[in-house]
């Protein structure tokens, strides 16, 4: 691993600086390398990104924090709106999900809920749907939010909306 760089510098720097019979030498440390072992970055280039996928992983400061991939490719979201049972947890929600999509489900957030003058309380949830690999096509995301659908029915036992 290339840490250090070194080189002649141009003559050309040289001369505009008033230094035109001197021969000089530039050095440069490559931080970005260090870090990129100290926490196991596969790419320099991150280190030149704003997304906050990745500038949020470093900025407690802390040493010994090891980089979690992300996904390049955008996300799809999916909303899925329901009734609620008595028996409903998020948690079996996020089960169902994950059961059926895998890695593919990056979340299930919960966006909405009301609960209307019978008492009934109808949740809202968007799932985000995405590849490490690749862009998912509508198709395979829609063939999953409707296998999603079927089973948090069935499995869940709420009314879908």
């Amino acid at each position: 691993m290339e840490v250090l760089g070194c080189g002649v510098t141009e003559q050309e720097i040289l001369k505009r600086s008033g230094r035109t019979d001197n021969v000089a030498w530039a050095f440069g440390l490559g931080l970005e390398r260090l870090a990129m072992v100290l926490f196991d970055i596969p790419d320099i280039r991150l280190f030149w990104s704003t997304d906050e996928r990745f500038t949020s992983q470093f900025s407690s400061g802390r040493l010994g924090l090891k980089f979690k991939p992300f996904s390049k490719y955008p996300p799809c979201y999916k909303d899925m709106s329901f009734w609620i049972s008595d028996s409903f947890t998020e948690n079996n929600l996020c089960e169902v999900v994950r059961g059926i999509a895998g890695d593919l489900a990056e979340e299930v957030k919960l966006i909405d809920n009301f609960t209307n003058k019978k008492g009934m309380t109808s949740h809202c949830y968007r799932i985000a749907y995405r590849s490490m690999e690749r862009s998912l096509t509508d198709e395979e995301i829609n063939d999953l939010q409707w296998k999603v659908r079927e089973q948090v029915e069935s499995k869940l036992k709420v009314v879908l909306r």
